[in-house]
């Protein structure tokens, strides 16, 4: 069978894999969001954060005989731990100044993590392998489904999906969002809120760690792996609009499939359709897709 041209099992591997990097976008978008629209940072660093967090895994796994699924939980709370340290010690700073110096300080913190890592591990790529539950694929009859991809989908989805309920439909939520608006009334009700501030980046960060851990079976982990991967992200997080939760998770996972769908019909235009897409949405919306009007 075939669409337009395209044998059907083609097509759906293409959709697979443009969802399994829709599923990359979704998590890093997300974590951007959760950072600018709480926290009102602009943190360049997210990129090479995901590259700790693959190499954390990587080191996990290969230097001390810890496995996939404890790496799943640890390399998010390193790279967590670490971004509360960064807040603590440097971006609490500077809060209230203009978005530019937290722009340049996260910058050069990637500058100065991808040297670290690229002294230690070099640039040609190291490779982890896919844990021993998730090896293999299922024969659906109109495709053969990687199961370590379908699980990459499920966990991103599973994990964006609770952290848009937590932030948007609990109390801690409510808190998160008034800390921003008006922290002294906030803290009139006995909150801290400087300290719910820095877990709140600590958060966006870890999301950040557990892509990493998620993409390391599927792509070479070397210290440019973010940088290649973060000006895509922002551009999701500017499509979606700045700071929307909903709209980081809705156009990372969109994304993706336009962009494996491109592979197929204009494989050229792949590397840029999102920008295309998003100069359309900002020509037509400014705020983006799913952006408050100011």
């Amino acid at each position: 069978m075939e669409i337009f041209g395209v044998p059907l099992q083609a097509l759906m591997g293409q959709l697979l894999l443009g969802l399994v990097n829709g599923s990359f976008y979704a998590m890093l978008s997300l974590g951007l969001a959760v950072i600018f629209g709480l926290l009102n940072v602009i943190n360049f660093a997210h990129g090479a954060l995901y590259m700790v967090g693959a190499f954390v895994a990587y080191i996990g796994v290969s230097f001390f005989g810890l496995n996939y699924w404890m790496m799943l939980l640890i390399a998010p709370l390193v790279v967590g731990v670490f971004g509360v340290l960064v807040e603590q010690s440097m971006l609490r700073r500077l809060y209230k100044l203009d978005h530019l110096y937290g722009l340049l300080l996260t910058f050069g913190i990637t500058l100065l993590l991808e040297g670290v890592f690229r002294s230690f591990f070099g640039v040609s790529g190291q490779t982890l392998d896919v844990p021993e539950g998730l090896q293999g694929a299922t024969d659906l009859g109109f495709m053969i489904l990687p199961n370590y991809r379908a699980w990459v989908v499920f966990l991103s989805l599973a994990v964006c999906l609770a952290t848009w309920v937590v932030i948007e439909k609990t109390r801690l939520g409510a808190y998160l969002r008034a800390g921003t608006e008006n922290p002294k009334l906030v803290e009139a009700f006995g909150i801290n809120v400087p300290r719910m501030v820095t877990l709140t980046y600590g958060f966006g960060v870890a999301l950040a760690g557990l892509a990493g851990v998620l993409a390391a079976p599927v792509i070479n982990v070397t210290p440019l792996m973010g940088s290649n991967l973060i000006i895509v992200v922002f551009a999701v997080v500017v499509i979606g609009g700045m700071g929307s939760i909903l709209g980081s998770i809705v156009t990372g996972l969109g994304l993706g499939v336009i962009e494996g769908l491109t592979r197929v019909y204009y494989p050229e235009g792949s590397e840029v359709v999102v920008f295309v897409v998003m100069v359309i949405v900002l020509l037509l919306r400014p705020n983006g897709l799913f952006g408050k009007e100011k």
